[in-house]
């Protein structure tokens, strides 16, 4: 479940991330691109909502890149395993605690935020999906 916006707290934001490399290190975080899910929107890259079983993902707003990673493909390594999934929307890392974002806080600068078939494709036990 994703975190809602507090009162009166001040949240950390973020213009750039670091450097992308063949091993650049990030965070998976789960998330839903479906209608109704909580990622609030559709997509950025191509204003669509995507099924939970597609492997998608939403990047920080420094390596989204003013959306020069639309709808390409990267690799995530994690659990023994990879797995290739697209890039259809910004995690901002500028923006957020507002009904655009879903009251969610701004992502820190280094998050990959991804739907379940990433979770599943690289066979982490459900109960271990989020972080």
């Amino acid at each position: 479940m994703a975190e809602c916006c507090k009162e009166r707290k001040f949240y950390d934001i973020y213009h750039c991330s670091t450097p992308v490399t063949r091993r650049t290190e990030a965070i998976l975080t789960l998330n839903s691109f479906e209608d109704g899910g909580e990622g609030g929107w559709a997509s950025q890259c191509d204003e669509k909502f995507h099924s939970d079983k597609t492997r998608v993902v939403a990047l920080s707003t420094g390596w989204y890149n003013n959306g020069k990673r639309c709808l390409k493909f990267i690799t995530i390594y994690g659990n023994g395993k990879s797995v290739k999934a697209k890039v259809v929307d910004q995690c901002g890392s500028t923006m957020g605690c507002d009904d655009e974002h879903a009251y969610q806080p701004p992502c820190w600068n280094d998050i990959v935020d991804a739907s379940d078939a990433v979770w599943k494709a690289l066979g982490v036990p459900r109960k271990d999906w989020g972080g």
